[in-house]
């Protein structure tokens, strides 16, 4: 409902999640590049696929989207930082922003980069409308 939300109404949308629990860095299956791809079918439009969650190629493409486009970012986990609620890390994952939604009632309540540390660094910072039901 967020999503398509924001996506209705102009946003350029970047989303950010995980999956699994990676030991060494990037692994394959654990990937969100098939999610993109079902995120893109029930939304019924392409989701650009990022190929990491920082750095100038994420800015870039955060960047080059057009009102009412999607990218999904990359497994925040292929980072350890991403649980440790690193300050560096949290600056870098919201480097591209100026909202912060967050949707994802289920992980409100852990203090990691993606979910606590990137409000210090985005100006704005609001609830999606799950995390408003709940």
């Amino acid at each position: 409902q967020t999503l398509k939300y924001l996506l209705d109404n102009g946003a350029r949308v970047a989303v950010s999640s995980h999956l699994g629990r990676p030991k060494d860095g990037p692994e394959d299956k654990f990937s969100l590049s098939p999610c993109a791809t079902r995120l893109g079918e029930l939304l019924g439009k392409d989701v650009k696929m990022a190929k990491d969650c920082i750095g100038d190629d994420v800015s870039k493409l955060v960047n080059s989207l057009k009102d009412g486009e999607i990218c999904l970012l990359e497994n925040t986990r292929f980072y350890k930082q991403e649980e440790k609620n690193d300050k560096e890390f949290s600056k870098k994952l919201a480097a591209p922003f100026d909202i912060y939604v967050n949707d994802a009632f289920g992980t409100a309540h852990r203090a990691h980069s993606s979910t606590a540390g990137v409000t210090e660094f985005i100006p704005t910072s609001v609830a999606g409308f799950l995390l408003q039901k709940e």
